[in-house]
């Protein structure tokens, strides 16, 4: 149907996927709405390489592990509204017909991003044009997952575009954060971090193309590990983007605790994907006791990107892994980098050459825009002429030169302009593999994942380029994972005295216009641990080394507590 007569269409499409997902919850059996017994207690508490243990020695049924995590799901849903697809009954017949039970995942309930194609659901992403058109078969990463004995059971809530860190859209509503509604758990995989950290499931995937595993860790309170590109399939999915390579999307692995997050990922690895996708480099999963050994570690630290500094609730954090890190003997060094600011308006120019063309596609008459989405496209749509003119009071009457240089090219660009962009990340990214080679020589890297800590909702009209933190390493295709830290203190993380938004560039003063240390109490912190290209098992040991090192000086991360 043709605008401006879609907009029927789209009221009636997001009103039948509500409808059938309130329709599919109230319809489960009892057992999903009772409460939380002994017995399903002792399923959460164990970490899924114990669970996969007990399945496939009989001690414990793929079906009793499904109806726990089942549970949970729902009254996280409840909260949150985090869930999109709800596929429970059908995963009750894998779980009790389907699994492989000598598999690494042996029923094992994981959750899924609503972009990832499972077979007979919709992977709508949140467009309502995507609604009432469901898959005839499993995508190859559901394939893969449940040839490991995995049981998929839910989808999550995502932003429309893909391309915030907010979880919202028409189809599906609003995804808020478990720790405090008025917040987002992050995006673009938001669902899976509310439910995730509210302890609905163990394991989930996602996908990153500018933080999207990594902020949702990081606003709600798990952990995340961002993939390099080819260490993970890539088919299987739906997306607002088709056809995206200047800063490729990857997706990757999330889960409620570290363990987790290694054994999941050895375990797909394990599962040898190259064999199902064609982009999956094969490389087997890498022993890393040297880095697990080695007494004293060199270790960088990026205490600030040069466009927003982190907020004090971060830079504590920050500071908090690095002093538990000194008190265990290892050499903790500041480091400045190639110029973060460069990677920020390269990357942001690749990922929208396009002119923001390709996610509006799929828009129907009134449909609702993230608004940093929507301040994207407001930018894109200026005539150039008038948009020079902007950029020259920007930077020479306002004195802003990061705003403006983000400005300065921010139109579609021709397949000849498009070359040129390919070759500044190309050039930009052998600096940084000098630099980390030749000058720094560090084990890894710790970063914030943010400025600041979740932003509450519509927040990313104002922060939506304040992704400088993240967005880095997906331009370097480096690996990154989260590890949560500590919580947003009212007391210890005020603003400094004499602090002005005023005299901030336009992307802090976007950051910071929402920062606020007495609304956020409580809020998950953490920071981002940063190796080199496809070291996703080095990243992951270096991982536990801080956390031990955080449980010996000053205390582990204490996760949300399953109600």
């Amino acid at each position: 149907m043709l605008p401006p007569f879609d907009y029927f269409a789209h009221r009636r499409a997001c009103q039948r996927k509500q409808i059938e997902r309130a329709t599919r919850i109230e319809g489960l059996p009892s057992y999903y709405h009772g409460p939380i017994c002994s017995q399903d207690r002792e399923v959460l508490e164990k970490p899924i390489e114990e669970l996969v243990q007990d399945v496939q020695e009989d001690t414990l049924k793929p079906i009793d592990i499904l109806k726990a995590y089942g549970k949970v799901a729902i009254k996280a849903h409840a909260k949150t509204n985090c869930l999109t697809e709800v596929m429970l009954p059908e995963a009750e017949t894998w779980a009790q017909n389907g699994v492989n039970l000598k598999g690494p995942l042996a029923g094992v309930p994981v959750s899924l991003k609503d972009s990832i194609i499972v077979g007979g659901f919709d992977a709508s992403v949140g467009y309502s044009c995507n609604a009432g058109k469901p898959y005839a078969r499993d995508g190859t990463l559901v394939k893969i997952l449940k040839d490991a004995g995995a049981v998929p059971f839910v989808k999550t809530n995502l932003p429309v575009t893909l391309l915030s860190f907010e979880s919202t859209n028409d189809v599906w509503g609003r995804c808020t954060n478990p720790h405090n509604s008025k917040y987002s758990p992050g995006g673009s995989t938001g669902g899976e971090g509310a439910l995730l950290a509210y302890g609905g499931s163990r394991i989930g995937i996602g996908s990153d193309v500018a933080g999207s595993v990594r902020a949702p860790a990081h606003f709600s309170g798990i952990y995340s590990l961002r993939c390099s590109t080819g260490r993970w399939p890539k088919l299987g999915m739906s997306t607002s983007m088709p056809g995206q390579e200047g800063i490729p999307s990857v997706f990757s692995p999330m889960a409620r605790t570290l363990a987790d997050l290694t054994y999941f990922s050895k375990s797909m690895v394990s599962m040898k994907p190259w064999n199902y996708d064609y982009s999956v480099h094969p490389m087997e999963w890498r022993d890393q006791r040297a880095i697990k050994e080695k007494a004293k570690l060199r270790i960088g630290v990026l205490r600030s990107d040069d466009v927003v500094d982190p907020s004090p609730a971060c830079t504590r954090a920050l500071e908090q892994v690095a002093s538990a890190l000194r008190s265990e003997g290892h050499d903790v060094i500041d480091v400045e980098p190639p110029s973060p600011y460069e990677a920020l308006v390269i990357a942001s120019n690749l990922l929208s050459s396009d002119g923001c063309q390709t996610f509006r596609s799929f828009f129907r008459t009134g449909e609702w825009s993230d608004p940093g989405a929507a301040q994207m496209v407001f930018y894109m749509r200026i005539p150039r002429p008038l948009k020079y003119l902007y950029y020259l009071w920007v930077k020479y009457v306002r004195g802003d030169a990061i705003w403006a240089g983000l400005l300065r090219h921010w139109y579609p660009k021709s397949a000849f302009e498009q070359w040129k962009w390919v070759a500044k990340r190309e050039a930009y990214k052998a600096i940084w593999h000098d630099w980390w080679q030749h000058d720094a020589k560090i084990d890894f890297l710790l970063t914030p994942p943010n400025a600041t800590p979740a932003v509450p909702h519509d927040g990313m009209k104002d922060a939506v380029s304040s992704c400088g933190y993240t967005f880095l390493f997906n331009l370097l295709d480096y690996t990154c994972g989260i590890l949560p830290v500590t919580h947003v203190d009212k007391d210890l993380d005020q603003l400094p005295d004499g602090f002005s938004l005023k005299s901030l560039n336009g992307v802090a003063r976007g950051a910071y216009k929402h920062y606020d240390a007495e609304a956020m109490h409580g809020l998950p912190v953490a920071v981002q641990v940063v190796g080199q290209r496809l070291q996703e098992e080095k990243v992951l040991a270096v991982m536990q080394r801080v956390e031990d090192a955080l449980e010996k000086h000053g205390g582990k991360y204490a996760l949300l507590q399953i109600d």
